[in-house]
């Protein structure tokens, strides 16, 4: 009964991951993967890495079909940047498992505490939630030169996204947005088509690797909540303000990324 239990509470992390992470475009996974890191601190990172990647996969795919539905995903730049992404995601998964759990909290502490900053400059700016609502809607040219950048962008963030499990959107989001000039409701609803393609990757490369040990009904339950809740987070999409929202998640990164480095040092 207890087993069943420690399994069954991780839908709701699931929900509240999965939902925050659809809404601005980033899959969840810069929630998910810390969250796991201090709920399971003797876990190898690569088995959590594995476990959040698969979750973000299942987000993303859920909050790419609920967006799919009002025409605001980018099929053809996605893929050309779902496509840069893979190499970077292979090897970030085969590199996960070559450093110790206390240099990996390390790597992750800080750049959450990095995000959190830089989300907490501006959050204005920084909210893919208020931008949405400020009505911000540049201008997309596709030239050869965006899309190299592009591609150099994505292959970095793939491997960001796979070595740490996070998926990736919170980046990617920005980048689309400030760098590429995406229109701000196109941007998030492209991104979660990208993370599918970057967490299937990063996924599959785990797996043919036999990185995932045990961590099949954690992943399970925690893609129960992250489908449902990313079906939620697509329907109020337009409808919340994000100010509050980013400012609280930024103490909150902030203070689980000052946790891990604690823990490494």
């Amino acid at each position: 009964m207890s087993s069943i239990l420690d399994i069954l509470w991780l839908v709701p992390l699931g929900f509240v991951a999965g939902g925050y992470g659809t809404l601005i475009g980033a899959g969840g996974g810069f929630i998910l993967a810390p969250s796991l890191l201090l709920i399971y601190p003797g876990e190898a990172p690569e088995t959590l890495t594995v476990i959040s990647l698969s979750v973000v996969f299942f987000n993303a795919l859920s909050g790419m079909l609920a967006y799919l539905r009002s025409g605001r995903i980018d099929f053809k730049a996605g893929l050309i940047f779902g496509l840069a992404t893979m190499p970077g995601a292979v090897v970030g998964a085969l590199t996960t498992a070559a450093i110790s759990r206390a240099r990996f909290n390390l790597a992750f502490g800080i750049l959450l505490i990095a995000v959190a900053a830089f989300l907490a400059l501006n959050p204005s700016k920084n909210t893919v939630v208020a931008m949405a609502q400020s009505g911000r809607d540049g201008s997309r040219q596709l030239n050869l030169a965006r899309i190299a950048i592009g591609a150099v962008i994505s292959t970095i963030f793939g491997f960001i996204s796979s070595f740490l499990g996070i998926g990736g959107g919170f980046l990617y989001v920005p980048a689309l947005v400030y760098l590429l000039d995406f229109p701000v409701h196109v941007a998030t609803a492209t991104s979660l088509f990208v993370l599918a393609l970057t967490s299937l990757t990063g996924s599959a490369t785990h797996f043919a690797a036999g990185l995932f040990h045990h961590g099949f009904r954690r992943a399970i339950a925690l893609s129960i909540g992250a489908i449902v809740g990313a079906q939620v987070a697509a329907r109020l999409s337009q409808r919340i303000r994000g100010d509050w929202i980013i400012r609280s998640l930024a103490v909150a990164l902030a203070l689980v990324g000052l946790r891990l480095v604690t823990l490494a040092l």
